[in-house]
């Protein structure tokens, strides 16, 4: 009877790299950490002016929206860097 391992193919290396965490993992924590502690610390309401707008909203709310619209905005220009490298791609293939 053969006996099968589930990591039959994993090796030290491969089985180290996948408990790694990465830089850019790191990054996003901190920066997650540094968040919400300036949320907490920012309690108190503020009147915001945009355009032909004008509300009241506490500045941790404030803080919460413009960072999730500055993350949209990143991860959509990352979107379009991939999608223009790929069309290049796809062009110097049929050259």
């Amino acid at each position: 009877m053969v006996q099968r391992s589930e990591d039959a193919g994993a090796t030290p290396e491969t089985e180290r790299q996948g408990a790694r965490i990465g830089g850019g993992a790191i990054a996003s924590l901190t920066g997650v950490g540094a968040l919400v502690i300036f949320m907490v610390q920012n309690t108190r309401d503020v009147t915001v002016k945009f355009l032909v707008w004008e509300f009241t909203w506490p500045v941790w709310l404030l803080i919460l929206v413009s960072a999730l619209f500055g993350a949209l905005v990143w991860f959509g220009l990352g979107v379009l860097r991939r999608h223009r490298r790929r069309k290049a791609r796809r062009e110097d293939r049929r050259d």
